[in-house]
This record gives structure tokens, C-alpha cells and sequence, in this order.
């Protein structure tokens, strides 16, 4: 992926040579390695983060409080492992997850998660430990979208940036 292709992608004009280098990084160690899976992330990254605008979620993350399925089985949990990174990585136990794959300690210094390089390398990791590459190889953005959003939240937004994508880079 060149910057000149993320900008085609994104209209986004200012330096992207940061997110470039990150994102070829992680790809190369995740093998989203065709340009379909790497349509495909790029997609789901691009609605989850607003287009790179967004490393941590919105919402205050009081809705995950007491989400036993996301772990967050302390008081402030919710709050404390709201989503971050460019995929929204949410909830205690995929916190811990994450902390064990990368080796940095996401469960005491969640904010970390929004900050490069971890944003991207975050995103890449849940892209991974889900097996996204092998429904990107079978272009199924309807399965890829329910294992990164839990349903089909955004799901036209992520079509339209699968499209951009596509465009671009097949």
C-alpha cells in the first residue's frame, strides 16, 4: 500500500506516512497479504475509525458495564475498555488478549491501545485471531462485518469503503 493509493482511498490529504507504514507493517505480519483481504481491513479499519480520525470510541463505553460476554466483570470496566484502536478493541477480556499478543500492558494502560503503533497492530491482531482472511478470500463482507461489529452496524458505509477500496487497488 502506497500513501498515494490511501489517498485515492480516503481523500484524506494530509501526511498519511505514518498510518502507511503501520498498516503495510501489520499487514505483512498478519499475511493480509492480497489485495482482497487487504480491501477488505482496510474497509472494516476505515468505517471503525472514522476514516483514521478515531482511536477511541465515541461513547463514554458506559453501555459495556457488566458485559459479562466482553468480560468487564469489575465496576468501571465498561468505561475503562471502551473501544480503542483502529478495529475498537472492547471489553476486559479482549484487552487481556491483546496485552498477551503484543506484550504491552493494555490492562493497566488502556489508553495505549489509541496510540500508534498499537492502533493499528490492535486492529490487525483481531483481524487475525477472528480468521478474517479466510472470508476476505471469499469477498464476505456480511461475516467479516458481524465478527468485527458483533452485527451489521455501519454495514453500507463498510460497502462503500470496500468499494473505494476495490477501485483502487484490484
Amino acid at each position: 500500500m502506497t500513501i498515494d493509493q490511501l489517498k485515492k482511498i480516503t481523500g484524506v490529504t494530509s501526511p498519511l506516512n505514518v498510518i502507511t507504514e503501520s498498516l503495510n507493517s501489520t499487514c505483512e505480519k498478519y499475511q493480509i497479504n492480497t489485495p482482497l483481504r487487504l480491501c477488505h481491513f482496510l474497509a472494516q479499519v476505515l468505517h471503525e475509525s472514522g476514516t483514521f480520525h478515531y482511536n477511541t470510541e465515541i461513547a463514554s463505553g458506559e453501555a459495556y458495564e457488566g458485559r459479562k460476554d466482553l468480560g468487564n466483570i469489575v465496576n468501571g470496566d465498561g468505561r475503562r475498555y471502551k473501544g480503542r484502536g483502529y478495529i475498537q478493541i472492547t471489553g476486559r477480556s479482549n484487552y487481556k488478549a491483546v496485552t498477551q499478543a503484543l506484550g504491552c500492558d493494555f490492562i493497566n494502560n488502556p489508553e495505549k491501545l489509541a496510540e500508534a503503533p498499537w492502533n493499528m497492530l490492535s486492529a490487525g491482531w483481531y483481524w487475525n485471531s477472528r480468521k478474517l482472511n479466510d472470508w476476505a478470500d471469499k469477498d464476505d463482507i456480511t461475516t467479516i462485518t458481524k465478527k468485527v461489529n458483533g452485527g451489521l452496524n455501519g454495514f453500507v458505509n463498510r460497502q462503500t469503503w470496500l468499494k473505494k477500496c476495490k477501485e483502487v487497488l484490484l
